[in-house]
């Protein structure tokens, strides 16, 4: 009989993007975060976040990823670096024997997300992709499609406005000016949050946050895409404009056993919602339908002189960062797959990129 710790140490390799990944894993009682950790020759901003974030959790942090998994004892890799450096850390991670939880995008290249796969399954390690599978919502519309409430699933839609600055609005940079850099502004936006896809690579909408809506269209109706049909435009954001990245899209889904589907992907702008967004789920069956709010259940708290920026509608009762972690050890422990694991994590991938793909020829494209 297998013995499993009682506690997964987990070693967090960069959390230069975010920290709630780590956060998150964090607040489930059996994991245990033992050392932060990158590579020496990041940058000095990326040092600088890695040590808040050892220092908030009186952890290490060690310059060095390979030191930390040989010497730390832990058992899971936490990646949330830059995405084109998210695949590497998590291969490294796998060939130490580690399981990996892993920041969202998978990565912006093929290549990268096949090495990848191949990783992950040739050390026998389990991985999961961060998502929101398990919001109230969600976990409501997965049980009344599988208790039969609307009969045999036909069509999904997804909404997915997310309502969020990034910097001045398109049309505000003066003639003469220069175009915003990206990665400068994403290193300056991350202090109020309103940073997107930090890293050397510009990455738009479709790719920071797909992922989301097209993992309710996996969990929901369960079928793989075959062609997708898509739209993009930089409407909002200079800097989205000035990196030729979208920032609203829209995407047409050909699924096997003739489904079909559509997804509406934006960052739409905090004056757009009074919260994060309206983020929608409308699936369609045989007798029936369902309309889904993310965001339920939640209340709304407004008060005089209330802060421009803070939210009116404020989500209660999730416990999907728990439920994540909770996922995790079950797939560790039974050995079954992780509700987001690599080879769903690498269909969502291809997915997007034969979005991208159809945005650029303006034909629908084959997901390979």
């Amino acid at each position: 009989m297998k013995i499993f710790p009682r506690t997964y140490r987990c070693a967090v390799l960069s959390a230069v993007k975010h920290d709630y990944v780590a956060r998150g894993v964090a607040s489930h009682p059996r994991f245990e975060l033992a050392v932060v950790a990158d590579d020496p020759q990041v940058p000095d901003w990326a040092h600088e976040r890695n040590q808040l974030l050892a220092d908030a959790f009186q952890i290490p942090y060690v310059r060095d990823v390979d030191r930390a998994l040989r010497e730390f004892d832990v058992q899971v890799a936490i990646v949330s670096s830059e995405a084109e450096r998210h695949c590497d850390l998590s291969i490294r991670a796998a060939q130490a024997g580690k399981h990996v939880i892993q920041d969202k995008p998978l990565t912006n290249r093929t290549s990268e997300a096949d090495r990848l796969v191949t990783a992950i399954e040739a050390c026998r390690v389990k991985f999961l992709m961060w998502n929101r599978n398990f919001l109230p919502g969600v976990i409501q519309a997965q049980q009344q499609i599988a208790a039969g409430y609307i009969g045999q699933p036909l069509a999904i839609h997804v909404d997915f406005y997310f309502a969020k600055d990034a910097g001045p609005p398109k049309g505000t940079r003066l003639p003469g000016y220069p175009p915003m850099e990206w990665q400068a502004f994403q290193i300056a936006a991350h202090v109020d949050g309103s940073d997107g896809a930090v890293g050397q690579d510009p990455i738009g909408e479709l790719s920071n946050e797909g992922i989301y809506p097209l993992g309710y269209v996996q969990t929901l109706v369960g079928s793989k895409v075959r062609r997708v049909f898509a739209r993009s435009t930089s409407h909002f954001h200079q800097v989205n404009a000035d990196n030729h990245v979208e920032d609203l899209a829209s995407i047409t889904l050909e699924m096997e056993g003739g489904l079909i589907g559509s997804l509406a992907v934006g960052r739409i702008g905090a004056a757009s919602h009074p919260s994060g967004g309206e983020i929608k789920i409308h699936v369609t069956g045989t007798t029936g339908a369902l309309v889904i709010s993310e965001s339920r259940p939640e209340v709304g708290i407004y008060y005089r002189n209330q802060p421009p920026k803070e939210a009116r509608q404020r989500r209660v009762a999730s416990e999907n960062d728990f439920l994540l972690a909770e996922n995790f050890i079950q797939a560790i422990e039974q050995d079954r797959d992780t509700i987001l694991g690599i080879r769903a994590s690498r269909e969502i991938f291809a997915t997007i990129e034969a979005a991208l793909k159809s945005c650029q020829s303006g034909q629908p494209e084959n997901v390979d």
